[in-house]
């Protein structure tokens, strides 16, 4: 059954070639144990990132508490749009907010922030602040129209009957669409309008 080994160098040989072989493998598994680890630790942050941007994507946009005009000589001169924080939403610097009206007279896009004649006025906070922080704060933009002066929004006046469709990007990249529709009268005497 056991073979006798008379020879004491030759069963020394077996046994380091064995062990040297053992070596090898518990080398070659923790090289590929490491590697496989860093593309697991590697991924997990990517996937991390990716979730986290994709959230922001869905809920860090605005919502559209109201949305008003201001009339002269019977056309709407300037949109005045109050905002909010949508639920679960985190801190929108407005001023980073990209608007977009198409609409009967075209189409125009701009950011807020490097607009002249879109104006943000926050109800909340301080009087430079112009970052919507809590579900609570409120902020109306207002968006002059029918001006070509400079840097200024070239989206014509609104007349009556007239739709337009205005899009909030944040800079996240969330988005929230509301419907512009004035009514089919407007009055010599009408300040205001509600769109």
């Amino acid at each position: 059954m056991f073979e006798r080994v008379f020879d004491e160098e030759e069963r020394g040989q077996v046994g380091i070639g064995t062990l040297i072989v053992f070596i090898a493998m518990v080398l070659v598994a923790a090289i590929a144990a490491g590697v496989l680890i860093n593309t697991a630790g590697f991924l997990q942050t990517q996937a991390e990132a990716t979730g986290e941007e994709s959230t922001s994507q869905v809920s860090d946009r605005l919502q559209v508490v109201s949305q008003s005009g201001n009339v002269t000589d019977q056309n709407v001169t300037d949109l005045d749009i109050v905002v909010a924080q949508a639920p679960g939403a985190s801190n929108i610097d407005l001023e980073e907010v990209s608007v977009e009206i198409i609409g009967d007279n075209g189409q125009e896009s701009f950011t807020i922030g490097d607009e002249d004649n879109a104006t943000i006025d926050m109800f909340t906070g301080g009087e430079d602040d112009v970052v919507l922080v809590d579900n609570s704060d409120r902020a109306e933009i207002r968006i002059e129209l029918g001006t070509t002066e400079g840097d200024s929004v070239e989206y014509d006046v609104l007349n009556a009957g007239d739709d337009a469709t205005i899009t909030f990007t944040t800079a996240a990249g969330a988005t929230t669409t509301t419907e512009i529709r004035v009514p089919t009268t407007l009055t010599e005497d009408q300040d205001s309008v509600r769109l």
